[in-house]
């Protein structure tokens, strides 16, 4: 197997062992990123030479036997959303081109305090406003699996760079679906964290529909990732003291019981996404869990009534200010920014959205005081072009089963891959747990992840 393919864990032992050395897994993720990128266009910019840097620290430190930190080595590309002192914060935006970040984020001051060699950044939709990846400052991002297709958004770069084998490791973000739908469409795995577990900065810190969290190529991986990066910080007073360690490990399911709801309430599946859906089910009963299938009233009707306040409440006004009222400025944002800003505008009242939310949580609490996880589909289509204009923001949001679970934001989501469509594009399902159980949704991950040996196969990824 090419090295880039490896998996963190992986990578891991096989530095322990002194078999491999981090400098080695560099150079084939770096000339790996160079065959690959012309195709799929989903790095904004690359450190290389601090990279080889740290990673010769890296080897140093496992070649003396020294304590190595939790991601000692492990090539990581981040979402350029997330800031770094001193370095471009451009957001995919032509009106930040050339804006330097002033501040770093805290998870990635813990990155790299964990060892991991950071080796470049990916891309995101404009101010992450859309669940493709394209904009007029970086371009079209491509889905390694089917170039004609999107790889998903707004971390649709991470999703595609891990799926092509252009790093090990990623960083995301999600307020609406942004690491879920990319892992879908990318087929890897990804981690929307329960509000408050991950730190965050202002103002988005104290958004509840948003989290900053983990991508990877394997459960265990994302849990590596995730426990670097969970906990409290100072800036950050929504950030939770309860420190939540996950695991990759795989346990027995048996007496795990599993609710499975195929459209949450009425949203339109693809026949593809539901027999890969029922695929999982079928697998997770093997595994020895009790999966029933269920009904939720939802629909994407309630989505929206819920989530629209809640986006003219913080998201509308941030682009907002971003314009000042200024049309030359409002001319260089994307559309689908500005078809978002006006949606958002016309979203509804904030309280009654609140409420919205509260009733939208109700029934969900309820039937999960008789279940540990539910399993859904992630989207409910197989695939968006690349290129798609994403100006119609209630025909997008229908699709993308992901937004309900920002809006009771307190569930921790991990997605991981359930089949590949007739497209080439991959599927995905969604293993959402009761609020602030994390450990259960890794539980269900690992063992889906041997059961169904799809992604663990390293026949699995596209052949770029």
């Amino acid at each position: 197997m090419d090295l880039y393919r490896l998996t963190a864990t992986e990578a891991t032992e096989l530095f322990r062992r002194k078999e491999l050395s981090p400098v080695d897994l560099l150079e084939s993720v770096i000339a790996r990123t160079e065959a690959t990128e012309p195709a799929i266009n989903a790095v904004t910019e690359q450190w290389v030479d601090e990279a080889r840097a740290a990673a010769v620290v890296s080897e140093a430190r496992f070649a003396a036997g020294d304590q190595v930190r939790a991601l000692e080595g492990i090539p990581l590309m981040l979402k350029d959303e997330q800031p770094i002192a001193g370095r471009l914060l451009e957001d995919g935006c032509l009106l930040e081109q050339g804006n330097i970040a002033d501040e770093t984020h805290p998870i990635v001051e813990r990155i790299q305090a964990a060892g991991a060699v950071i080796h470049g950044r990916t891309t995101t939709p404009e101010y992450c406003c859309a669940p493709v990846t394209h904009s007029k400052l970086w371009g079209i991002t491509r889905n390694p699996w089917n170039p004609d297709f999107t790889p998903g958004g707004s971390s649709g770069g991470a999703g595609a760079v891990l799926a092509a084998g252009s790093t090990v490791l990623a960083t995301g973000s999600d307020i609406g679906g942004s690491i879920r739908i990319p892992a879908s469409f990318c087929g890897v795995v990804g981690f929307k964290p329960p509000f408050g577990r991950v730190p965050g900065m202002a103002p988005f810190n104290s958004d509840t529909y948003c989290a900053d969290g983990p991508m990877g190529r394997s459960v265990a991986d994302v849990a590596m990732l995730q426990n670097v990066i969970s906990g409290p910080w100072v800036g950050d007073a929504a950030s939770l003291r309860e420190v939540a360690a996950v695991s990759g490990e795989v346990r027995p399911l048996r007496g795990i019981r599993i609710a499975l709801c195929l459209d949450l309430g009425g949203y339109d599946v693809d026949p593809a996404v539901e027999a890969n859906t029922r695929a999982v089910a079928a697998a997770l009963t093997f595994a020895g869990a009790i999966v029933d299938e269920v009904e939720l009233p939802w629909g994407y009707e309630r989505v929206a009534e819920a989530a629209w306040p809640h986006f003219g409440a913080v998201m509308g006004p941030f682009i907002e200010s971003i314009v000042d009222g200024d049309p030359d400025r409002a001319a260089q944002l994307m559309p689908y920014t500005r078809a978002f800003a006006a949606k958002a505008a016309g979203g509804g009242d904030y309280v009654e959205g609140l409420v919205a939310e509260s009733a939208f949580y109700r029934p969900f609490a309820e039937l999960m005081t008789g279940y540990d996880v539910l399993i859904c589909p992630t989207i409910a289509t197989t695939g968006l072009a690349a290129d798609e204009p994403c100006t119609d923001s209630s025909d997008v949001f229908s699709k993308l089963m992901t937004l309900p679970f920002n809006v009771i934001g307190r569930v921790p989501v991990l997605a991981v891959p359930s089949g590949i469509a007739p497209n080439g594009v991959p599927t995905g399902v969604q293993i959402v747990g009761r609020t602030y159980d994390d450990a259960t949704v890794f539980r269900v991950g690992a063992a889906l992840e041997q059961e169904l040996a799809l992604w663990t196969d390293p026949a699995w990824w596209p052949a770029l």
